[in-house]
């Protein structure tokens, strides 16, 4: 944990403004603009960059991508700018949940791997850069968008002790925990040989 040097206003103003940003969902609005249609009845039904990808419009889950993983960083960054270290932690784990849980959607929203690791990279770039690594080498090797995520998240707190960064493991394992509590159904379909792999239209 971060020494807590923010007021108490300030970390309820930054973690209500940065689950507003989370709550953005920048797959149904790439969707739409596309002309793809709900992204909520297409593929999984998951509002994130993979889903979108299911389309065949790589555009598309490219800005959803950078969209979601820029409205974690910015949260982190302008915590950080405005009042200290702690609130810039606060801010990016709402954003977080913002994505999972976003107000615009009735609180069903994506896995927040995206967001993840936006976040981590603005907390810590060495971190968030291990982490994006991590998620391309799993992925490359297994084709798996899910699996890779699951791998990037466990590795992550250990990675923090690694580089010096102690101050995110609390963040970081419960990123993880959250990360894979949201991919439970994915998980199940893991241990059942079933999880579709990365490119391929569901």
């Amino acid at each position: 944990m971060p020494d807590i040097t923010s007021g108490p206003l300030a970390l309820i103003l930054v973690a209500v403004a940065g689950y507003l940003l989370g709550s953005i969902p920048f797959g149904i609005v790439m969707a739409r603009l596309f002309g793809l249609g709900d992204l909520r009845q297409i593929g999984s039904g998951n509002i994130g960059a993979t889903n979108v990808l299911r389309t065949g419009n790589k555009p598309a889950a490219l800005l959803t991508l950078l969209g979601d993983a820029g409205k974690g960083g910015a949260a982190v960054l302008v915590a950080r700018t405005l009042f200290a270290e702690d609130a810039a932690q606060v801010a990016g784990f709402a954003a977080f949940l913002g994505h999972c849980f976003p107000v615009f959607l009735g609180f069903k929203g994506g896995k927040g791997v995206a967001t993840w690791l936006g976040t981590m990279l603005a907390l810590s770039f060495p971190l968030g850069l291990a982490a994006c690594a991590t998620w391309l080498v799993a992925a490359l090797v297994f084709r798996i968008s899910s699996l890779a995520a699951l791998v990037a998240a466990a590795a992550s707190p250990v990675v923090a002790l690694l580089i010096g960064k102690p101050a995110l493991l609390v963040l970081s394992i419960a990123l993880a925990v959250l990360i894979f509590a949201r991919h439970r159904a994915n998980i199940e379909r893991l241990m059942a040989g079933e999880e579709p792999r990365i490119g391929r239209k569901k």
